[in-house]
């Protein structure tokens, strides 16, 4: 295999995987927020690379805010 033919395998590979991504976080965003979030951990395991542990924190979807603005545990309403 020639070296061009290679890098356009490579090409073609980088392309689908950023289609599948694209994909995966408009048709299943749980399913995908649910993924980063064991990849995260998996990441920032103990005895894990500085570096893989970095990119674990930076990949980790965001909290989840339920309820109201402040937090909701619900213990300041009026009802």
């Amino acid at each position: 295999m020639g070296a061009g033919l290679l890098a356009q395998y490579a090409v073609i590979a980088l392309a689908v995987a950023i289609s599948v991504a694209v994909v995966m976080r408009k048709q299943f965003p749980n399913a995908t927020r649910r993924m980063r979030g064991w990849l995260a951990l998996w990441l920032m395991r103990e005895g894990h690379a500085p570096w893989m542990q970095a990119f674990g924190r930076r990949i980790a979807p965001p909290a989840r805010i339920s309820g109201d603005a402040c937090g909701g545990c619900n213990s300041c309403d009026p009802d």
